[in-house]
């Protein structure tokens, strides 16, 4: 059984960009990687009504379909036929440590470099965003080799912590 994502600074500062940088409450939204639902009640609270969540870990579906969200257990887009005016993803950005428990890998270990999942992301959102549709996506300077296509990126925010910064960026077709 694996964990549910506990909101951490991450969680949190992509709360502050949805707080910041959503001013339209009618757009379609998705969340990939929804944990505890941290980003969904945010939205709801925001008055955003079109909100799907989805995420690889069917427990974290379970516990936020229990505080009445719209979700899916889907591995990124498998289950997703739609197009969205936002697609958030604070992904699992950390390079694989062998002393982390396996339990929590899901939630926190991109890969090997920390960015096979956020290029795999990527790769599959263009066929699910809107023409003027944004992706909000949370990357760590520990993250290696990120490959960001042909998508323009703008950078809304970074947090320094003692061993990493995080980022948020705003991507674009």
């Amino acid at each position: 059984m694996s964990e549910i994502y506990k909101p951490a600074e991450d969680s949190y500062l992509m709360e502050g960009i949805l707080k910041k940088y959503i001013k339209d409450k009618k757009i379609k939204c998705l969340e990939i990687g929804i944990g505890s639902g941290i980003q969904l009640r945010t939205l709801k609270e925001m008055g955003v009504k079109d909100i799907l969540g989805v995420d690889i870990n069917k427990e974290a579906v379970l516990h936020c379909r229990k505080q009445g969200f719209n979700c899916l257990p889907s591995d990124l887009f498998n289950n997703v036929k739609e197009k969205f005016d936002l697609i958030i993803f604070n992904p699992p950005y950390l390079p694989k440590d062998k002393k982390e428990p396996e339990s929590s890998q899901i939630a926190t270990t991109g890969g090997k470099l920390g960015s096979e999942i956020t290029n795999k992301f990527l790769k599959q959102a263009k066929e699910h965003l809107t023409p003027s549709g944004k992706i909000f996506l949370l990357t760590s300077s520990l993250t290696k080799d990120i490959n960001w296509l042909n998508y323009k990126k703008k950078l809304l925010a970074k947090k320094k912590l003692f061993f990493e910064e995080l980022y948020v960026w705003e991507v674009t077709l």
